[in-house]
């Protein structure tokens, strides 16, 4: 065994790996009340005793944070800021919600700590860093047996000396430490509070669980994916978890933009559906990159990928309001106790309605490894049925619709929303439910073709093992346009760049081998919102462009101003390789076809041939109504639409084809 990529997901496991020069993939219902359990068993399976490398996504710190799972966590701030937390900001994310609540801080009043000193927004120091304060802080921490600590002093992006002297009281106390200065060198302290308390939070839960998968293995090397679609080691992701929150949908975004870009395919709009989740991102040209996220409804300030996610997934669980209509998620059933047919579930999903409709195959679901159950779920269809005043095929169909819906809207936040045409775009399906609906949804927003990679449904196992070491760095500058401004941007970007070169160094690059990419984030002068654009000569009219593509003005006659600085630092990984296919004709091999199944397709029962995907080759053409089977995942053909496979074994499909209609 030479590698391993794994994604830990709310239902599966999935691992991709590669062995004598060729790739294989392996799925496992996941543990949900231990996520390490599925991965050991998976990798032991794999590998046995061997060495081997690993890169993991893991949900980890996300779970942490979501179900307030996460380490008793302490804050010490300024003397007189002890509150900053539960002030927050003033805006509401729900304005029209009467009932709306903010959530409630990770961190209670009780263990906010404030330490007498003081920096001003200049750097300069205006009040001592009292010894007797902080000695009394530190015996409080003691005292009150936290786990982890976040510190986060007034402008410590500026001068960081005071969170270097209470750091290291902490430290004294073998308390993690997470420093504010190090996790998020920029100004705005409520922003910087947060993302260094999630920080806190997350990173003892993490190091937990990466040691515990350490110590039960033989690895080479263990690498974590982060949420700005780079990996670090496993030593790096322990100490900065938080860099981590979106890690196994990063790693989905990656994989599908590395595919897109081998088979000439940019302009991608990526559809990951999952057992408990959907995740969408809009890549043009581009990984889409965002500093302005939020989690739980604290916001996370580190670089991500900017991917959209909704509660709509195969294992999404069917419910009805109070005036009897039909909703889907965001709760699932997950692994266990899983939908009806997996043996153990009693609440319908969408993956139930799809085995329903016939679009699952019940002996070929992973390869024939898991059976589903296809009889036990005509009790709980006709039971539901009667209440909602719905047959059970319309039930079922419901259930699709509700779900596409849901979906096609998380679609159009990342696109129409943003000025992008959809129909411009190719939807890139994957996931272990994705290719299940992805002509339909489409056909919904007017996307004329979908592009479904091999081995759809561990696509982001395998989007980590094609990502770079990436390390993000920022720093606040706030500058204004002058005389000389380009080289004294060039100067402030140096020591970021220095730190870049000797963290990739200890990463295993050398300095000749690491790349910098420079990022500028800029305003109109009285502007509380920045856009980040690359630092090169152009930079103020790229900044008045993408303001008026974000915003539909530009007002190239107004100051501009440079709030922070951004360094990208990246050693390139070795990608895994792949060689195109000759030609071998539009008919496919015979023993593709494994026979004819009864789908229901728009209410109207159709004959739908069962192909092997492991047995088509490059140029194969297939017209719907079809159902491709293969290991991971299942992709449905609906009439009208035309399958080609192309030379890396993408099924490009044309949503409408005149060609299929005949």
């Amino acid at each position: 065994m030479e590698i391993i990529g794994v994604d830990t997901g709310g239902t599966f496991t999935d691992f991709i790996y590669k062995q004598n020069g060729q790739w294989g993939v392996f799925k496992l219902l996941s543990t949900p009340s231990n996520p390490a359990e599925s991965v050991l068993q998976g990798l032991k399976t794999l590998a046995g005793p061997k060495e081997f490398q690993v890169v993991h996504g893991s949900t980890v710190a996300t779970n942490a944070l979501l179900e307030r799972k996460g380490a008793v966590t302490a804050l010490v701030t300024n003397k007189g800021f002890e509150d900053i937390v539960a002030i927050g900001r003033q805006n509401r994310s729900e304005l029209y919600n009467p009932g709306y609540r903010r959530p409630t801080p990770m961190v209670p009043p009780s263990l906010c700590f404030g330490v007498d000193c003081r920096i001003t927004s200049s750097g300069e120091r205006e009040r001592a860093f009292d010894e007797n304060s902080a000695a009394q802080v530190a015996k409080q921490l003691e005292q009150a047996q936290v786990e982890s600590v976040a510190v986060c002093f007034l402008f410590s992006y500026l001068n960081p000396e005071d969170e270097i002297r209470m750091g290291r009281l902490i430290r004294e106390l073998n308390i993690p430490v997470s420093l504010s200065h190090r996790i998020l060198a920029e100004f705005r302290e409520y922003e910087r509070t947060s993302t260094t308390l999630i920080n806190a939070y997350v990173s003892p839960i993490m190091r937990r669980y990466i040691l515990h998968i350490q110590k039960a293995l033989k690895t080479k090397g263990f690498r974590i994916m982060q949420s700005n679609g780079g990996t670090i080691s496993g030593a790096a992701a322990m100490e900065e978890s938080v860099k981590t929150i979106l890690s196994g949908p990063a790693g989905g975004a990656v994989g599908a933009f590395e595919t897109g870009k081998l088979a000439n395919r940019n302009k991608l709009i990526s559809f990951d559906m999952g057992g408990t989740s959907t995740d969408v991102a809009l890549l043009d040209g581009a990984l889409p990159l965002t500093s302005e996220s939020s989690i739980a409804g604290f916001p996370v300030k580190v670089p991500m990928i900017d991917i959209h996610t909704v509660g709509a997934g195969g294992g999404s669980v069917l419910a009805t309001n109070d005036q009897g209509a039909l909703k889907v998620g965001p709760e699932s059933a997950g692994a266990y106790p899983g939908p009806i047919c997996y043996g153990t579930g009693e609440r319908i999903t969408v993956t139930d309605a799809n085995l329903f409709l016939g679009r699952l195959v019940p002996d070929h679901f992973l390869g024939g490894a898991m059976e589903l159950d296809f009889e036990r779920l005509k009790t709980f269809f006709k039971a539901t049925a009667e209440q909602t005043g719905l047959t059970p095929m319309e039930l079922a169909q419901g259930v699709i619709d509700v779900a596409n819906a849901v979906m096609e809207k998380a679609i159009r936040v990342i696109s129409v929303e943003r000025g992008f045409d959809p129909s411009e775009f190719t939807l890139f399906s994957f996931g272990g439910a994705g290719g299940l609906h992805a002509v339909d949804l489409a056909r919904l927003m007017n996307i004329p073709t979908v592009m479904v990679p091999k081995n759809p449904g561990t696509l982001s196992a395998m989007g980590m093992l094609m990502a770079d070491v990436i390390k993000d760095y920022s720093l606040t500058v706030m500058l204004r346009q002058e005389p000389g401004l380009f080289q004294r941007l060039d100067q402030c970007f140096a020591p970021l760049t220095a730190t870049g070169v000797k963290e990739l160094g200890a990463e295993g690059f050398d300095p000749e081998s690491v790349t910098m990419e420079k990022y500028l984030d800029m305003r109109y002068k009285g502007q509380s919102f920045e856009l980040m654009v690359p630092f090169d000569g152009d930079y103020e009219e790229r900044f008045h462009r993408l303001h008026e593509k974000s915003y539909g003005y530009a007002s190239r006659d107004k100051e501009v101003e440079i709030v922070n600085i951004r360094t990208r630092a990246r050693g390139v990984s070795e990608r895994p390789g792949f060689d195109p296919e000759p030609f071998q004709g539009e008919a496919p091999d015979p023993k593709a076809f494994t026979g004819k199944r009864r789908v229901i397709f728009d209410g109207a029962p159709r004959e739908a041939s069962l192909i092997l995907r492991d047995k088509l080759r490059h140029g194969n053409r297939i017209p719907g109504p079809a159902i491709i089977l293969e290991y991971s995942a299942t992709v449905v053909i609906p009439p009208g639409a035309l399958v080609e496979v192309d030379s890396f074994g993408n099924l490009i499909i044309t949503c409408n084809s005149e060609e299929a209609a005949r």
